[in-house]
């Protein structure tokens, strides 16, 4: 791709404005958003700053496809979490960054997504910030936008919803800890993350507060890459459904009536 970067002159530099008094024996750390999984909804930005990193530190959503832009000579560091399992903590996420950029590194930090959507973004640049560490944000495709658009389910829609609410569905204290109330208003589109394991209480907790239980919802797997799988039900019946159909993570749920488009919608066909 190399025949693709008119701007490799600039790299990896940031804007002018970014931080411009670190010092110049000091790395840059660039916090990048990797998208929803296709490497093809990557940014521009992203893939000129991955051909030019020292070192890419990268998580576990991150795709293989999308490290195949990975400079070969550039050292990878995974650094991902699964559930209840870490790699690395994030506390030491925060200072491995600080210590790569100190060696005068370029230094990119590959985040499923979109790096300050419940990618814990905005700790890593706080941290940076506190230690004196130049830094620039590079935005990803979200998984709601990415994965939805994939599944044929779009977020908003005159006819069906008018706001769009993103929620994680992390557990606390054994249950999912949500703002019901908010969760079950008419007219909206409901995005969780990260919330398969807590989707039976959180079926029961929107119909406890409300909601009716036909009300539609979609969970998708591997949303946007070659093995995506939706399966679409309601409030009532959903977590049945998806133990059925054995999904695991990483799924998205999406909730309300654009959930019914998905049969009409449903452009994209993934290979086997």
């Amino acid at each position: 791709m190399e025949t693709m970067n008119p701007m490799d002159d600039c790299l990896p530099g940031p804007p002018a404005s970014a931080n411009a008094g670190a010092p110049p024996t000091v790395g840059r750390v660039y916090l990048v958003g990797a998208g929803p999984g296709d490497a093809e909804l990557l940014t521009l930005r992203a893939v000129r700053l991955l051909q030019k990193a020292d070192v890419v530190v990268y998580d576990q959503l991150v795709s293989d496809a999308v490290l195949e832009f990975v400079a070969p000579g550039a050292q990878r560091i995974f650094a991902g979490k699964r559930r209840n399992e870490h790699t690395l903590r994030q506390e030491q996420i925060n200072a491995l960054l600080v210590q790569l950029a100190r060696e005068g590194k370029q230094v990119v930090r590959l985040k499923g997504g979109d790096p300050f959507i419940f990618g814990r973004g905005g700790e890593e640049m706080q941290a940076l910030a506190e230690q004196g560490i130049a830094f620039e944000v590079v935005p990803g495709v979200t998984a709601a936008s990415g994965v939805s658009s994939y599944a044929g389910i779009p977020l908003t829609h005159r006819d069906y919803a008018q706001s769009c609410l993103f929620v994680t569905g992390h557990l606390k204290d054994g249950t999912a800890d949500l703002d019901w109330p908010s969760l079950v208003r008419e007219r909206q589109t409901v995005v969780i993350y990260m919330g398969l394991n807590a989707l039976p209480d959180i079926c029961r907790q929107m119909i406890a507060h409300g909601a009716s239980p036909e009300r539609p919802i979609a969970v998708v797997q591997n949303g946007s890459l070659a093995t995506q799988r939706v399966v679409t039900g309601t409030l009532a019946d959903m977590a049945q459904r998806v133990a059925q159909a054995g999904l695991v993570s990483p799924c998205l749920t999406l909730i309300g009536d654009v959930v019914r488009l998905h049969n009409t919608l449903d452009w994209f066909q993934p290979q086997a």
